[in-house]
């Protein structure tokens, strides 16, 4: 089949690249120059496992190209993939200029019948607005016989594991109209995605506006689950609980299950954070107030200040002359986003007292290097306190304490001997409970986590 992609983001590429993996020709669109050329030239602009394989094999072999034609990139596709960014406004709604640039520009070029997708994540009513800005621009070119049909197909990729997500999903949600153009998409739809459901159907066939919704829905109720064992893990915190055995705890129960419950320091990426304040913007078009929503946006700004109260508890509200090492900077492991990454706030916090910080990640220095340029543009003398060390023990040297951010694999096992001799003192923020406190506590280290608090119910309570 012949695919093309408009926007080749974390969705675009990975969905081009995969699609392109099961035999079909696609054709991936962006208008900027130089990521294209970048692609074109066999590099990729963003850190996600196994999708540099996939897009080079492809690109060699013909079924994946590049190009910032818009006119070709419409010409090419019967299927017409909309992954373009859908940033949060001010007011937190979706942006959908991206959206409905893409699709006036299907409009303007089109001309014979066209499956558009909305595999971007847009609030309900899109693809009515989408198929609008179509229609506008073919009746502007007097067209008569491009028919098309608007689908939505929500993407469920997670960062980091987004090749695998695609290859071996656990649904497909397709949403699509009931009328003659509408099974006709939903034909060309079924065609596309027959391999993935060769075992067992994974397609959720629905009306176009639940399928938009569904994928709020679902991001909304991660969010949720995080924010509220984050809310647990404070209080666990002050009455002498392990919020880790509690964890176990309720996560044996298959009803809740035990994805999504680790406590932390907060959430961040491109998705969680607009998506939940989107549905709360939706929800007060409607005249409705989401409370759980606001709650969980609200606990999660709290919780990404957590780490930096806990270093100010033991170390004083004046940093000046401290110096931290900091294991951590993406919002998330295997991937380079910075997008709402807690290590940010941290970072402010920390500077801004007067402390210095050597930081280390594995694959997000160079991009935490420019978001962070960013952030301190104001502050110049701020971000000259903050150095970036290539070797995470080198990092902790002579350094007043050891925070841990991000959960990398390469964090998980480190030689301690050394860490506790690297350190000036030996002190851990465990910003993601890696370590078990006890096992800290017989090393020599002292142990910070979030919800583990060493004291007991009748320490705090006298």
């Amino acid at each position: 089949m012949k695919i093309t992609i408009i926007g080749t983001g974390y969705v675009g590429l990975v969905t081009g690249a995969c699609l392109a993996e099961l035999g079909n020709k696609v054709l991936c669109l962006d208008v900027d120059v130089a990521k294209i050329a970048m692609l074109n030239n066999g590099g990729i602009p963003i850190h996600e496992p196994g999708l540099d394989v996939i897009v080079a094999r492809n690109r060699a072999n013909g079924r994946l190209r590049f190009t910032t034609d818009v006119a070709e990139s419409v010409a090419h596709g019967d299927i017409q993939f909309i992954a373009v960014g859908t940033p949060p406004d001010e007011d937190g709604s979706a942006d959908l200029q991206y959206v409905l640039a893409a699709a006036k520009n299907i409009g303007k070029y089109m001309q014979g019948f066209k499956v558009v997708i909305d595999k971007s994540t847009v609030p309900v009513g899109t693809a009515e607005k989408v198929s609008k800005a179509i229609a506008a621009e073919l009746q502007t070119r007097h067209v008569v016989g491009a028919d098309f049909s608007v689908v939505s197909n929500p993407e469920f990729l997670k960062e980091g594991a987004a090749v695998d997500d695609f290859m071996r999903p656990d649904r497909i949600v397709i949403g699509s109209d009931a009328d003659a153009l509408g099974l006709r998409a939903k034909a060309i739809m079924k065609q596309l995605y027959t391999p993935f459901n060769r075992n067992h159907e994974r397609t959720y066939w629905m009306d176009v506006r639940s399928a938009e919704f569904t994928k709020y829905a679902a991001n909304a109720m991660l969010a949720t689950r995080i924010s509220f064992m984050n809310e647990l893990a404070n209080l666990a915190d002050r009455v002498g609980v392990d919020i880790e055995a509690v964890r176990h705890g309720i996560g044996s129960d298959p009803r809740i299950g035990h994805s999504f419950l680790y406590a932390g320091c907060g959430y961040g990426g491109s998705c969680f954070p607009k998506d939940v304040q989107a549905l709360e913007r939706t929800a007060r078009e409607y005249g409705q107030d989401l409370l759980i929503l606001r709650a969980v946006e609200a606990v999660n700004d709290n919780q990404k200040l957590v780490l930096g109260k806990k270093v100010l508890e033991r170390f004083g509200a004046d940093l000046t002359g401290l110096h931290f090492a900091l294991w951590g900077l993406a919002f998330k492991p295997n991937t380079d986003d910075m997008r709402a990454a807690s290590s940010r706030v941290l970072l402010h916090e920390l500077v801004s007292r007067g402390a210095t910080i050597a930081v280390h990640d594995p694959v997000a220095m160079e991009e935490a290097k420019r978001v962070l340029a960013l952030d301190f543009a104001a502050q110049p003398e701020w971000l000259a306190k903050i150095t970036y060390v290539d070797n995470p023990m080198d990092a902790a040297d002579r350094a007043d304490a050891l925070l841990i951010v991000t959960e990398w694999k390469a964090y998980r096992s480190p030689d301690f001997a050394e860490l506790i001799a690297r350190l000036k003192t030996p002190v851990i923020f465990d910003g993601r409970n890696l370590f078990d406190p006890h096992d800290m506590t017989e090393l020599g280290l002292e142990y910070h986590g979030i919800g583990r608090s060493v004291l007991t119910q009748t320490d705090h309570l006298n």
